[in-house]
Protein backbone atom coordinates (compact mmCIF):
# COMPACT_ATOMS: atom_id res chain seq x y z
CA UNK A 1 0.00 0.00 0.00
CA UNK A 2 1.35 3.38 -0.96
CA UNK A 3 2.77 5.61 1.70
CA UNK A 4 -0.24 7.84 0.67
CA UNK A 5 -2.61 5.71 1.39
CA UNK A 6 -1.41 4.74 4.90
CA UNK A 7 -1.33 8.82 5.61
CA UNK A 8 -5.19 9.50 4.65
CA UNK A 9 -5.92 5.42 6.80
CA UNK A 10 -4.19 7.07 9.88
CA UNK A 11 -6.19 10.51 9.00
CA UNK A 12 -9.37 8.42 9.27
CA UNK A 13 -8.75 6.26 12.33
CA UNK A 14 -7.44 9.95 14.16
CA UNK A 15 -10.52 11.39 13.37
CA UNK A 16 -13.04 8.37 13.90
CA UNK A 17 -11.44 8.36 17.51
CA UNK A 18 -11.25 11.73 18.49
CA UNK A 19 -15.61 11.21 17.49
CA UNK A 20 -15.37 8.28 19.18
CA UNK A 21 -14.46 9.75 22.68
CA UNK A 22 -16.05 13.31 22.39
CA UNK A 23 -19.55 13.69 22.72
CA UNK A 24 -20.36 13.99 19.51
CA UNK A 25 -20.33 10.20 19.92
CA UNK A 26 -22.58 10.50 22.79
CA UNK A 27 -24.72 12.11 20.33
CA UNK A 28 -25.23 9.74 17.46
CA UNK A 29 -25.45 6.72 19.24
CA UNK A 30 -28.92 8.70 20.30
CA UNK A 31 -29.95 9.80 16.98
CA UNK A 32 -32.70 7.54 15.19
CA UNK A 33 -30.61 8.17 12.16
CA UNK A 34 -27.85 6.60 13.06
CA UNK A 35 -28.71 3.78 15.24
CA UNK A 36 -32.09 1.98 14.99
CA UNK A 37 -33.19 -1.77 17.17
CA UNK A 38 -30.93 -3.59 15.26
CA UNK A 39 -28.01 -1.98 15.23
CA UNK A 40 -27.96 0.05 18.52
CA UNK A 41 -25.16 0.12 20.83
CA UNK A 42 -26.94 0.07 23.96
CA UNK A 43 -29.14 -2.78 22.71
CA UNK A 44 -25.90 -4.73 21.62
CA UNK A 45 -24.26 -4.07 25.61
CA UNK A 46 -27.52 -5.20 26.69
CA UNK A 47 -27.43 -8.41 25.10
CA UNK A 48 -23.74 -9.13 26.48
CA UNK A 49 -24.57 -8.71 29.77
CA UNK A 50 -27.77 -10.99 29.76
CA UNK A 51 -25.66 -13.66 27.60
CA UNK A 52 -22.82 -13.54 30.43
CA UNK A 53 -25.11 -13.92 33.21
CA UNK A 54 -26.81 -16.94 31.59
CA UNK A 55 -30.04 -15.19 30.87
CA UNK A 56 -31.87 -15.78 27.45
CA UNK A 57 -31.09 -12.16 25.67
CA UNK A 58 -34.20 -12.95 23.51
CA UNK A 59 -36.70 -13.99 25.95
CA UNK A 60 -37.99 -10.21 25.44
CA UNK A 61 -37.95 -7.43 23.35
CA UNK A 62 -34.57 -6.07 23.54
CA UNK A 63 -31.66 -7.65 22.02
CA UNK A 64 -31.85 -8.29 18.08
CA UNK A 65 -28.30 -9.52 17.00
CA UNK A 66 -27.53 -12.85 16.81
CA UNK A 67 -25.80 -15.08 19.77
CA UNK A 68 -22.68 -15.82 17.45
CA UNK A 69 -21.78 -11.81 17.70
CA UNK A 70 -23.21 -11.10 20.98
CA UNK A 71 -20.83 -14.06 22.27
CA UNK A 72 -17.54 -12.84 20.10
CA UNK A 73 -18.35 -8.90 21.27
CA UNK A 74 -18.32 -10.06 24.78
CA UNK A 75 -15.19 -11.88 24.83
CA UNK A 76 -14.25 -8.83 22.45
CA UNK A 77 -14.89 -6.64 25.57
CA UNK A 78 -13.62 -8.94 28.00
CA UNK A 79 -10.05 -8.65 26.12
CA UNK A 80 -9.77 -5.26 25.39
CA UNK A 81 -11.89 -4.00 28.73
CA UNK A 82 -12.49 -0.06 27.92
CA UNK A 83 -11.02 -0.33 24.40
CA UNK A 84 -13.75 -1.78 22.64
CA UNK A 85 -14.56 1.34 20.78
CA UNK A 86 -10.88 0.76 19.43
CA UNK A 87 -12.40 -2.39 17.92
CA UNK A 88 -15.17 -0.73 16.07
CA UNK A 89 -12.79 2.20 14.71
CA UNK A 90 -10.23 -0.74 13.74
CA UNK A 91 -12.62 -2.61 11.67
CA UNK A 92 -14.04 0.57 9.92
CA UNK A 93 -10.66 1.16 8.83
CA UNK A 94 -10.41 -2.24 7.93
CA UNK A 95 -13.17 -1.83 5.85
CA UNK A 96 -12.44 1.01 3.82
CA UNK A 97 -8.62 -1.22 3.06
CA UNK A 98 -10.93 -4.63 2.13
CA UNK A 99 -12.88 -2.03 -0.50
CA UNK A 100 -9.56 -0.17 -1.90
CA UNK A 101 -8.43 -3.47 -2.65
CA UNK A 102 -11.37 -4.66 -3.94
CA UNK A 103 -11.44 -1.84 -6.09
CA UNK A 104 -7.93 -2.38 -7.00
CA UNK A 105 -8.56 -6.01 -8.54
CA UNK A 106 -11.92 -4.72 -10.08
CA UNK A 107 -10.10 -1.90 -12.26
CA UNK A 108 -7.45 -4.41 -13.18
CA UNK A 109 -10.32 -7.54 -14.34
CA UNK A 110 -11.84 -4.22 -16.48
CA UNK A 111 -8.82 -3.33 -18.38
CA UNK A 112 -7.81 -6.76 -18.91
CA UNK A 113 -11.65 -7.41 -20.54
CA UNK A 114 -11.63 -3.98 -22.21
CA UNK A 115 -7.70 -5.21 -23.92
CA UNK A 116 -9.87 -8.05 -25.97
CA UNK A 117 -12.51 -6.03 -26.74
CA UNK A 118 -11.20 -3.19 -27.81
CA UNK A 119 -11.25 -3.48 -31.51
CA UNK A 120 -14.92 -3.22 -31.22
CA UNK A 121 -15.02 -0.13 -29.83
CA UNK A 122 -16.28 2.84 -31.92
CA UNK A 123 -13.91 5.59 -32.59
CA UNK A 124 -13.84 8.33 -30.24
CA UNK A 125 -14.83 6.90 -26.92
CA UNK A 126 -11.37 6.93 -25.12
CA UNK A 127 -12.98 8.78 -22.09
CA UNK A 128 -15.27 6.07 -21.58
CA UNK A 129 -12.81 3.15 -21.55
CA UNK A 130 -10.82 2.29 -18.44
CA UNK A 131 -7.67 3.83 -18.64
CA UNK A 132 -4.48 2.16 -16.67
CA UNK A 133 -4.38 5.60 -14.47
CA UNK A 134 -7.70 4.34 -13.16
CA UNK A 135 -5.79 1.10 -11.54
CA UNK A 136 -3.99 4.61 -8.95
CA UNK A 137 -7.69 6.78 -9.14
CA UNK A 138 -10.66 4.77 -8.58
CA UNK A 139 -9.92 3.18 -5.29
CA UNK A 140 -8.10 5.94 -4.14
CA UNK A 141 -11.27 7.74 -4.74
CA UNK A 142 -13.33 4.58 -3.01
CA UNK A 143 -11.17 4.79 0.26
CA UNK A 144 -11.36 8.25 0.76
CA UNK A 145 -15.14 7.97 -0.13
CA UNK A 146 -15.71 5.79 2.60
CA UNK A 147 -12.99 7.06 5.16
CA UNK A 148 -14.05 10.75 4.82
CA UNK A 149 -17.66 10.23 4.27
CA UNK A 150 -19.72 12.17 6.73
CA UNK A 151 -21.50 9.24 7.50
CA UNK A 152 -19.84 6.16 7.73
CA UNK A 153 -17.49 9.15 10.62
CA UNK A 154 -21.04 9.45 12.43
CA UNK A 155 -21.59 5.88 12.12
CA UNK A 156 -18.49 5.12 13.50
CA UNK A 157 -18.82 7.60 16.21
CA UNK A 158 -21.78 6.17 17.33
CA UNK A 159 -20.63 2.47 17.79
CA UNK A 160 -23.03 1.18 15.28
CA UNK A 161 -23.08 -2.57 14.29
CA UNK A 162 -23.95 -1.24 10.99
CA UNK A 163 -20.38 -1.35 11.29
CA UNK A 164 -19.77 -5.02 11.35
CA UNK A 165 -22.41 -5.03 8.35
CA UNK A 166 -20.01 -3.16 6.58
CA UNK A 167 -17.17 -4.80 7.42
CA UNK A 168 -18.65 -8.18 6.18
CA UNK A 169 -20.15 -6.61 3.01
CA UNK A 170 -16.87 -5.37 2.16
CA UNK A 171 -15.57 -8.62 2.28
CA UNK A 172 -17.84 -10.16 0.43
CA UNK A 173 -17.65 -7.52 -2.66
CA UNK A 174 -13.52 -8.87 -2.30
CA UNK A 175 -14.51 -12.71 -2.54
CA UNK A 176 -17.25 -11.65 -5.15
CA UNK A 177 -14.49 -9.56 -7.31
CA UNK A 178 -11.35 -12.06 -6.66
CA UNK A 179 -13.96 -15.12 -7.55
CA UNK A 180 -13.61 -16.64 -3.75
CA UNK A 181 -16.87 -18.62 -3.30
CA UNK A 182 -16.25 -19.68 0.30
CA UNK A 183 -14.94 -15.95 1.85
CA UNK A 184 -18.23 -14.64 0.11
CA UNK A 185 -20.67 -17.54 1.11
CA UNK A 186 -19.27 -16.95 4.55
CA UNK A 187 -19.42 -13.18 4.82
CA UNK A 188 -23.17 -13.25 3.14
CA UNK A 189 -24.01 -15.92 4.85
CA UNK A 190 -23.60 -14.42 8.94
CA UNK A 191 -24.57 -11.12 7.40
CA UNK A 192 -27.79 -12.34 6.08
CA UNK A 193 -28.59 -14.10 9.25
CA UNK A 194 -28.05 -10.98 10.89
CA UNK A 195 -30.05 -8.85 8.39
CA UNK A 196 -32.22 -11.14 5.78
CA UNK A 197 -31.67 -8.85 3.02
CA UNK A 198 -28.07 -9.35 1.36
CA UNK A 199 -29.60 -12.99 0.63
CA UNK A 200 -30.35 -10.88 -2.58
CA UNK A 201 -26.53 -10.98 -3.34
CA UNK A 202 -26.82 -14.28 -4.43
CA UNK A 203 -27.78 -13.05 -7.29
CA UNK A 204 -24.33 -11.51 -8.60
CA UNK A 205 -22.43 -14.53 -6.89
CA UNK A 206 -24.92 -16.86 -9.35
CA UNK A 207 -23.18 -14.86 -12.32
CA UNK A 208 -19.74 -14.88 -10.78
CA UNK A 209 -19.46 -18.34 -9.97
CA UNK A 210 -21.61 -20.16 -12.14
CA UNK A 211 -20.08 -19.27 -15.48
CA UNK A 212 -23.11 -20.03 -16.78
CA UNK A 213 -23.58 -23.48 -15.98
CA UNK A 214 -25.66 -25.41 -13.64
CA UNK A 215 -22.98 -27.77 -11.67
CA UNK A 216 -21.62 -24.47 -10.42
CA UNK A 217 -24.44 -22.49 -9.66
CA UNK A 218 -25.42 -26.06 -7.61
CA UNK A 219 -22.22 -26.10 -5.64
CA UNK A 220 -22.11 -22.76 -4.35
CA UNK A 221 -25.73 -22.87 -3.28
CA UNK A 222 -24.52 -25.91 -1.64
CA UNK A 223 -21.48 -24.29 0.01
CA UNK A 224 -23.83 -21.31 0.72
CA UNK A 225 -26.72 -23.28 2.64
CA UNK A 226 -24.22 -25.53 4.44
CA UNK A 227 -22.67 -22.34 6.13
CA UNK A 228 -26.14 -20.67 6.82
CA UNK A 229 -26.84 -23.90 8.68
CA UNK A 230 -23.59 -24.28 10.44
CA UNK A 231 -24.38 -20.84 11.54
CA UNK A 232 -27.54 -21.35 12.56
CA UNK A 233 -26.11 -24.71 15.10
CA UNK A 234 -23.67 -22.33 16.53
CA UNK A 235 -26.13 -19.88 17.64
CA UNK A 236 -28.09 -22.57 18.80
CA UNK A 237 -24.97 -23.66 21.04
CA UNK A 238 -24.99 -20.35 22.30
CA UNK A 239 -28.19 -20.02 23.45
CA UNK A 240 -29.60 -22.88 23.78
CA UNK A 241 -33.00 -22.39 22.21
CA UNK A 242 -34.30 -21.64 18.55
CA UNK A 243 -35.92 -18.36 20.07
CA UNK A 244 -33.30 -16.06 18.30
CA UNK A 245 -34.75 -16.73 15.01
CA UNK A 246 -38.04 -14.80 16.18
CA UNK A 247 -35.63 -12.13 18.20
CA UNK A 248 -33.79 -11.72 14.71
CA UNK A 249 -35.14 -12.53 11.56
CA UNK A 250 -38.39 -12.68 12.94
CA UNK A 251 -38.57 -9.01 14.64
CA UNK A 252 -36.72 -7.66 11.14
CA UNK A 253 -39.42 -9.41 8.82
CA UNK A 254 -42.65 -8.46 10.62
CA UNK A 255 -41.44 -5.39 11.69
CA UNK A 256 -42.10 -4.88 15.64
CA UNK A 257 -41.05 -1.71 16.52
CA UNK A 258 -42.51 1.54 15.18
CA UNK A 259 -39.40 3.74 16.07
CA UNK A 260 -38.90 6.44 13.56
CA UNK A 261 -35.92 6.26 11.30
CA UNK A 262 -34.66 7.25 7.74
CA UNK A 263 -36.77 4.47 6.23
CA UNK A 264 -40.34 4.40 4.53
CA UNK A 265 -41.84 1.26 6.82
CA UNK A 266 -42.42 2.91 10.04
CA UNK A 267 -44.95 5.74 9.20
CA UNK A 268 -46.88 3.32 7.47
CA UNK A 269 -46.62 1.19 9.72
CA UNK A 270 -47.93 3.56 12.21
CA UNK A 271 -51.01 4.49 10.29
CA UNK A 272 -52.01 1.18 9.11
CA UNK A 273 -55.30 -0.35 9.97
CA UNK A 274 -54.59 -3.73 11.49
CA UNK A 275 -56.02 -6.13 8.93
CA UNK A 276 -54.31 -4.19 6.00
CA UNK A 277 -50.70 -5.09 7.61
CA UNK A 278 -49.93 -8.41 6.72
CA UNK A 279 -50.88 -7.33 3.19
CA UNK A 280 -48.62 -4.43 3.42
CA UNK A 281 -45.95 -5.87 5.20
CA UNK A 282 -45.18 -8.74 2.26
CA UNK A 283 -45.25 -5.99 -0.43
CA UNK A 284 -42.99 -3.98 1.43
CA UNK A 285 -40.75 -6.41 1.95
CA UNK A 286 -41.23 -7.80 -1.15
CA UNK A 287 -40.03 -4.92 -2.51
CA UNK A 288 -36.85 -4.81 -0.64
CA UNK A 289 -35.71 -8.32 -1.73
CA UNK A 290 -36.80 -10.11 -4.68
CA UNK A 291 -38.62 -7.19 -6.75
CA UNK A 292 -35.68 -6.02 -8.48
CA UNK A 293 -33.73 -8.78 -7.87
CA UNK A 294 -34.51 -10.48 -11.52
CA UNK A 295 -34.94 -7.88 -13.97
CA UNK A 296 -31.98 -6.11 -12.21
CA UNK A 297 -30.27 -9.60 -12.61
CA UNK A 298 -31.45 -9.87 -16.56
CA UNK A 299 -30.87 -6.44 -17.38
CA UNK A 300 -27.04 -6.28 -15.97
CA UNK A 301 -25.79 -9.95 -16.10
CA UNK A 302 -22.70 -8.62 -17.94
CA UNK A 303 -21.34 -6.23 -14.99
CA UNK A 304 -22.26 -8.39 -11.63
CA UNK A 305 -20.02 -6.13 -9.82
CA UNK A 306 -22.66 -3.23 -10.92
CA UNK A 307 -25.79 -5.10 -10.51
CA UNK A 308 -24.10 -5.88 -6.33
CA UNK A 309 -23.91 -2.41 -6.26
CA UNK A 310 -27.40 -1.36 -7.06
CA UNK A 311 -28.53 -3.84 -5.02
CA UNK A 312 -26.87 -2.90 -1.67
CA UNK A 313 -27.88 0.45 -2.68
CA UNK A 314 -31.97 -0.72 -3.29
CA UNK A 315 -32.07 -2.70 0.35
CA UNK A 316 -30.22 0.03 1.99
CA UNK A 317 -33.34 2.44 1.42
CA UNK A 318 -36.04 0.08 1.27
CA UNK A 319 -34.95 -2.19 4.28
CA UNK A 320 -36.88 -2.49 7.59
CA UNK A 321 -34.51 -0.64 9.62
CA UNK A 322 -32.20 1.55 7.71
CA UNK A 323 -29.45 4.20 8.83
CA UNK A 324 -26.96 6.45 7.72
CA UNK A 325 -24.39 3.87 8.16
CA UNK A 326 -26.12 1.59 5.05
CA UNK A 327 -25.94 4.51 2.71
CA UNK A 328 -22.13 5.29 3.43
CA UNK A 329 -21.36 1.80 2.19
CA UNK A 330 -22.85 1.82 -1.25
CA UNK A 331 -21.94 5.62 -1.57
CA UNK A 332 -17.99 4.77 -1.44
CA UNK A 333 -18.80 2.25 -4.58
CA UNK A 334 -19.70 4.52 -7.02
CA UNK A 335 -16.12 6.57 -8.11
CA UNK A 336 -15.89 2.64 -9.57
CA UNK A 337 -18.02 4.09 -12.20
CA UNK A 338 -16.52 7.26 -13.08
CA UNK A 339 -16.29 6.35 -16.53
CA UNK A 340 -20.29 6.38 -16.26
CA UNK A 341 -20.13 10.15 -14.69
CA UNK A 342 -20.70 11.96 -17.44
CA UNK A 343 -24.11 10.35 -18.53
CA UNK A 344 -25.53 11.01 -15.10
CA UNK A 345 -28.50 13.52 -15.19
CA UNK A 346 -29.55 14.70 -11.99
CA UNK A 347 -26.11 14.72 -9.78
CA UNK A 348 -27.63 18.35 -9.01
CA UNK A 349 -30.79 17.31 -8.05
CA UNK A 350 -29.47 14.34 -5.94
CA UNK A 351 -27.19 16.24 -3.58
CA UNK A 352 -29.72 19.12 -2.93
CA UNK A 353 -32.16 16.07 -1.85
CA UNK A 354 -29.25 14.58 0.13
CA UNK A 355 -27.79 17.63 1.48
CA UNK A 356 -31.36 19.61 2.01
CA UNK A 357 -32.84 15.99 3.55
CA UNK A 358 -29.89 15.47 5.90
CA UNK A 359 -29.46 18.79 6.95
CA UNK A 360 -33.53 19.38 8.01
CA UNK A 361 -33.78 15.40 9.47
CA UNK A 362 -32.11 16.66 13.11
CA UNK A 363 -34.15 19.74 13.17
CA UNK A 364 -37.63 18.31 12.07
CA UNK A 365 -37.21 15.54 15.10
CA UNK A 366 -36.80 18.74 17.38
CA UNK A 367 -39.40 20.10 16.92
CA UNK A 368 -41.83 17.16 16.59
CA UNK A 369 -40.39 15.38 19.81
CA UNK A 370 -39.23 17.99 21.80
CA UNK A 371 -41.27 22.02 20.56
CA UNK A 372 -44.25 20.25 20.00
CA UNK A 373 -44.74 22.37 17.13
CA UNK A 374 -44.47 19.71 14.10
CA UNK A 375 -45.82 16.45 13.64
CA UNK A 376 -44.86 12.88 12.37
CA UNK A 377 -45.60 14.28 8.40
CA UNK A 378 -43.30 16.79 8.89
CA UNK A 379 -40.02 13.96 10.11
CA UNK A 380 -41.53 11.74 7.57
CA UNK A 381 -41.49 14.52 4.23
CA UNK A 382 -37.67 14.65 4.60
CA UNK A 383 -37.01 11.01 5.15
CA UNK A 384 -39.02 10.48 1.92
CA UNK A 385 -36.66 13.52 0.30
CA UNK A 386 -33.88 11.27 1.41
CA UNK A 387 -34.84 8.12 0.00
CA UNK A 388 -36.22 10.01 -2.99
CA UNK A 389 -32.42 11.23 -3.41
CA UNK A 390 -31.01 7.39 -2.86
CA UNK A 391 -33.78 6.40 -5.78
CA UNK A 392 -32.82 9.22 -8.24
CA UNK A 393 -29.26 8.08 -7.98
CA UNK A 394 -29.22 4.43 -8.31
CA UNK A 395 -31.77 4.22 -11.27
CA UNK A 396 -29.25 7.03 -12.50
CA UNK A 397 -26.17 4.97 -12.09
CA UNK A 398 -27.98 2.29 -13.90
CA UNK A 399 -28.91 4.46 -16.94
CA UNK A 400 -25.58 5.83 -16.91
CA UNK A 401 -24.06 2.17 -17.15
CA UNK A 402 -26.48 1.22 -19.91
CA UNK A 403 -25.55 4.49 -21.80
CA UNK A 404 -21.89 3.87 -21.71
CA UNK A 405 -22.05 0.61 -23.21
CA UNK A 406 -24.56 1.13 -26.09
CA UNK A 407 -22.06 4.18 -26.76
CA UNK A 408 -18.73 2.04 -26.46
CA UNK A 409 -19.48 -0.05 -29.62
CA UNK A 410 -21.82 2.49 -31.27
CA UNK A 411 -20.07 5.94 -31.07
CA UNK A 412 -21.15 9.16 -28.96
CA UNK A 413 -22.84 10.51 -31.50
CA UNK A 414 -25.98 8.89 -33.26
CA UNK A 415 -27.38 10.44 -36.64
CA UNK A 416 -30.69 8.90 -37.86
CA UNK A 417 -32.03 10.63 -41.33
CA UNK A 418 -29.13 12.83 -41.29
CA UNK A 419 -29.84 14.37 -37.59
CA UNK A 420 -28.44 13.60 -34.62
CA UNK A 421 -30.25 11.84 -32.38
CA UNK A 422 -30.70 11.39 -28.73
CA UNK A 423 -30.16 8.13 -26.58
CA UNK A 424 -33.26 7.19 -24.58
CA UNK A 425 -33.50 4.86 -21.82
CA UNK A 426 -36.64 2.67 -23.22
Amino acid sequence: MRRNTLKWLILGGLIRTYLVNSEVGTIMANRVEIATPLNSFKKAQEGIYLLKHNIDPYAGDMVHEIPLMLWLLWHATNLLQGWLPLLYVMLDLMTAIVLYKASQLFVRKKLSEQSKELEHYAAGTEDLQYQTIDELTMPRCVLLAYLFNPLALFNCAGLTCTIFSNFLLSMALYGLVDRRAMLFSLCVALEAMRNMYPIVLLAPAVLVFGKKQVKPIVYFLFIFISTCMIICWLNYKIVGNWRYLDGTLGFIFFYRDLQPNIGLFWYFFTEMFEHFRTLFLITFQMNATILYMLPLTMKVRKEPILLTTILIGLMSIFRAYPCLGDVSFYIALLPLWKRSLKFMAHNFVVFCLFLVSLCILPTLWHLWIYSGSANANFYFGATLAFSTGQIFLITDLLYAQVKREFCLYHGLKIVVDGKDAKIVLG
